[in-house]
């Protein structure tokens, strides 16, 4: 099976739309529609924001993950969080993920980022599987905390 992923443009907004929709369903985020819309196309013309990139299996999209650029002190200088990454049902467990995350590591240390950060609900132990085999480490001093504005 081959994977690949492409970083996506406006033009691939109704590739990504349902994409994104699915994820949020998963996740049982309440975004509407126009909001979530809003948000795609700001990234996707901002690429000083990060980027996002569609997941192909054998030129079908199956998926999608996004890079949300900032810079730390700590890490000295840009990083990353994988603020959404998504695939179909039906292509997990095949390897696609871990492939994904390769390809993403490389196209970070081309936009000269020096850390990758995500969060992943407690109780999917497979995605925190897929993570820990891909050499993500929990911090276990830290907690990620957020505040709505």
């Amino acid at each position: 099976m081959k994977v690949e992923i492409k970083i996506a443009s406006i033009a691939d907004l109704e590739i990504l739309l349902p994409l994104v929709r699915a994820f949020h369903e998963f996740e049982n985020l309440q975004i509407a529609d126009d909001r979530r819309k809003s948000s795609l196309i700001t990234l996707l013309g901002n690429k000083e924001f990060g980027g996002i990139w569609i997941i192909y299996s054998d030129l079908q999209p199956v998926g999608y993950i996004t890079l949300c650029v900032g810079y730390s002190i700590e890490f000295g200088g840009k990083d990353a969080f994988i603020d959404e990454f998504y695939i179909n049902p039906e292509f997990r467990g095949r390897g696609i993920g871990t492939q994904t995350l390769e390809s993403i590591e490389l196209a970070a240390k081309d936009l000269d980022i020096r850390a990758i950060h995500l969060e992943v609900a407690r109780t999917n132990t497979k995605a925190h599987r897929l993570y820990e085999r891909s050499n993500f480490k929990t911090r276990e001093k830290y907690v990620l905390m957020s505040v709505n504005l």
